[in-house]
């Protein structure tokens, strides 16, 4: 697929086919959460690795997950979203099984702080993500790498202005809170 703009990307997720976009760290491999299958067939990714749901605010993220939202989530999410801090919270029964295939539980939740990134995540709502390249490579971060790389994905036509550092990922237990799963952009542990 040839680089294509804001609107061609946002009418190909809403559409159910893969995208890929900058965020605050590395690009984005996307796609509707019902559709997230398409992800792990084309990284070659583990189903035992779930994608993470990418929203742009946190009201649209808060119905994917279990029970009553705990004040420890809010404030996390409070403080440093946007930005590369990925929650794995109880998951509610609206996370589709293509998005966790292991089914475990848990969903990895992110808002990015990428003005591309919330533009596009507005127009389409929540989007399962993952970052842009074959599964046990380098993440890609030139879009006509991505485009030969992903011959089928809607490559967004701006270049990757993110950190290249992927995001922290924390997940949350009754007894003991906040433990880190991935170091990253956020320092640990949470302030």
């Amino acid at each position: 697929m040839p680089l294509v703009t804001m609107a061609t990307l946002v009418a190909m997720a809403r559409a159910g086919r893969p995208v890929s976009f900058p965020t605050d760290t590395v690009p984005a491999l996307a796609a509707l959460p019902e559709a997230a299958s398409q992800i792990y067939t084309l990284k070659g990714r583990s189903e035992t690795k779930p994608l993470i749901l990418m929203a742009a605010t946190a009201e649209a993220l808060w119905p994917y997950v279990e029970g009553t939202i705990h004040p420890d989530w809010q404030t996390a999410a409070g403080r440093y979203w946007p930005g590369p801090l990925t929650l794995v919270l109880p998951a509610s029964a609206q996370v589709p099984a293509s998005v966790n295939p292991q089914q475990d539980g848990t969903i990895g939740l992110r808002i990015p702080r990428h003005p591309l990134a919330l533009a596009i995540l507005q127009q389409t709502g929540p989007l399962a993500t993952t970052s842009a390249n074959l599964s046990g490579q380098p993440p890609l971060t030139n879009p006509k790498d991505l485009t030969q790389t992903f011959p089928g994905v809607f490559v967004l036509d701006r270049p990757a202005e993110g950190t290249g550092t992927p995001s922290t990922v924390v997940a949350w237990t009754a007894h003991q809170g906040w433990h880190l799963l991935r170091a990253g952009g956020i320092p640990f542990p949470l302030d």
